[in-house]
């Protein structure tokens, strides 16, 4: 059967293809973007890097609290590189095109069974869980914050779980 028989084709003028393969074909133009949040997750691992060393070199002398912010600050930089890794698989296969891996043992388990809402469903987590983190680096440095401050970090967080809940109550009536 030649595409000229495809009942789709039938009716539509060579202008009408040629202008949906061109809109088709734009999902393309999205790959420089995951290319780009690869590019942002060494960014992160540079960061990640020397935030480390730091750590490690007032392990001897600094105060335990600082430690503990210091950790804190390397879990939110591997949950933020752990987003955008996310962000890019789910996204590119999403959108772009299926990622071909020659050795299949290599393949994650959740690439390419994450939809859209689950995509926006584990976002949404990772931006909770990486307010917490920056809840509790907040909570461990309390006694130089003013009260508006505290205000506002706290309510940046609260919001951020009110709205991954609607978020997950949403998808679940949708999935009805």
């Amino acid at each position: 059967m030649s595409p000229l028989d495809d009942p789709q084709h039938r009716g539509k003028t060579v202008v009408e293809r040629g202008f949906e393969r061109a809109i088709f074909m734009s999902r393309w133009l999205l790959a420089p973007f995951y290319l780009g949040l690869s590019l942002a997750l060494a960014v992160l691992l540079y960061d990640f890097v020397v935030r480390m060393i730091y750590l490690v070199e007032q392990a001897q002398t600094g105060p335990h609290d600082m430690i503990i912010i210091g950790i804190l600050a390397l879990i939110d930089l591997s949950l933020m590189g752990n987003l955008v890794l996310m962000v890019m698989f789910a996204g590119y296969e999403s959108f772009v095109s299926k990622l071909h891996i020659d050795d299949h043992t290599e393949r994650l388990d959740w690439m390419g069974q994450i939809g859209f809402g689950d995509l926006k469903l584990k976002l949404m987590t990772s931006i909770v869980a990486i307010s917490a983190i920056r809840l509790l680096e907040t909570f461990m440095d309390i006694e130089n914050l003013d009260n508006r401050q505290l205000a506002w970090t706290v309510g940046i967080h609260v919001t951020f779980v009110v709205s991954g809940l609607i978020l997950a109550l949403m998808e679940r009536l949708m999935h009805k």
